[in-house]
């Protein structure tokens, strides 16, 4: 498989991790949950990302299921790898762990002990240097993280360290984000890396329209995100809104804190992508009342959906 680099583009798929019903690991369903990506047109797959309960693992574990997603994947779409930590030996341990099996590159969020710009910038230029010539992604999630990187300090990272080839772009409001930086390498500032955006696609169509190159998050419906992609290549923006508009009031559900995870994971085991919607704990779970609101929100999906088609 290729290395990752700043021409990355389409849809990838923050996966879920499959637990078994007593929180075992789930291997098989590792395997049809590929498959259930890949054949809605996934671009990419990107494993051990913070909706994938990666702290809930081990490092066994962790490595365990990147090579599981690897090996199924069988290099057709390259895998990222998330390795955020607060500290550099483990960060740079499984990075090296990953590439070795075949990964595409890692992705690294910012610590939440980052308060000032240089503190950022430092913590990146380190992160850079331990792990060499690996390509990584620098995941731009102020609303988990805690950490704030303006626009200028991404700059400065694009600049100073090549192997940064990609933003994951999840600031929230973040649309001027997308257009800063696409105006300083538009004027030729700094190179052009890659933009893919996250929050579960409910901002794509505009993420789109200011310049991103896609989608890096989850969503049980991955056919949406990946056929808004496509109308927007093909230059077809009312058709790329109406697509979105049709999955809109299930992309809102699941963005909801702690609940959306656990109704993402109920969609895709009635999907048949997973063969449980077990979170690991701790973790809470569906009540009747939200498992009524899906059922009907799926129901009627059915209907939005007939309705695009016709």
């Amino acid at each position: 498989m290729s290395l990752l680099d700043e021409t990355a583009a389409g849809v990838y798929i923050i996966t879920v991790t499959p637990f078994a019903d007593d929180g075992a690991l789930d291997l098989p369903s590792v395997d049809t949950m590929v498959d259930f990506y890949l054949e809605r047109g996934a671009t990419g797959l990107t494993v051990l990302g913070m909706m994938g309960e990666a702290p809930k693992l081990t490092a066994a574990e962790s490595a365990t299921v990147v090579k599981r997603v690897l090996s199924r994947v069988g290099g057709r779409v390259p895998v990222v790898v998330g390795v955020s930590s607060p500290g550099f030996a483990p960060m740079k341990e499984l990075s090296e762990q990953v590439m070795d099996m075949g990964a595409a590159g890692v992705m690294i969020a910012p610590p939440w002990t980052l308060r000032t710009d240089d503190q950022i910038y430092g913590y990146f230029e380190t992160a850079a240097t331990m792990l060499g010539s690996i390509p990584f992604v620098l995941q731009d999630y102020p609303l988990s993280s805690g950490v704030q990187i303006p626009v200028a300090t991404i700059l400065k990272i694009v600049t100073a360290m090549p192997t940064c080839v990609m933003l994951k772009h999840e600031d929230w409001p973040g649309l001027a984000k997308i257009t800063a930086v696409r105006a300083s390498s538009a004027a030729g500032q700094t190179r052009r890396i890659s933009i893919l955006c996250g929050n579960g696609g409910i901002f794509l169509p505009e993420e789109m329209s200011r310049g991103a190159d896609g989608a890096m998050t989850g969503f049980a419906f991955p056919e949406m995100m990946v056929n808004v992609c496509q109308a927007h290549r093909a230059g077809d923006v009312e058709r790329m809104h109406d697509i979105f508009d049709a999955y809109l009031p299930l992309a809102r559900y699941e963005q909801q804190p702690n609940l959306g995870l656990l109704a993402r994971k109920y969609i895709l085991a009635k999907r048949g992508a997973i063969r449980s919607a077990t979170l690991r704990k701790p973790a809470g779970s569906l009540s009747a009342l939200d498992i009524a609101d899906v059922e009907r929100l799926l129901a009627r999906q059915v209907r939005r959906l007939a309705e695009l088609t016709a």
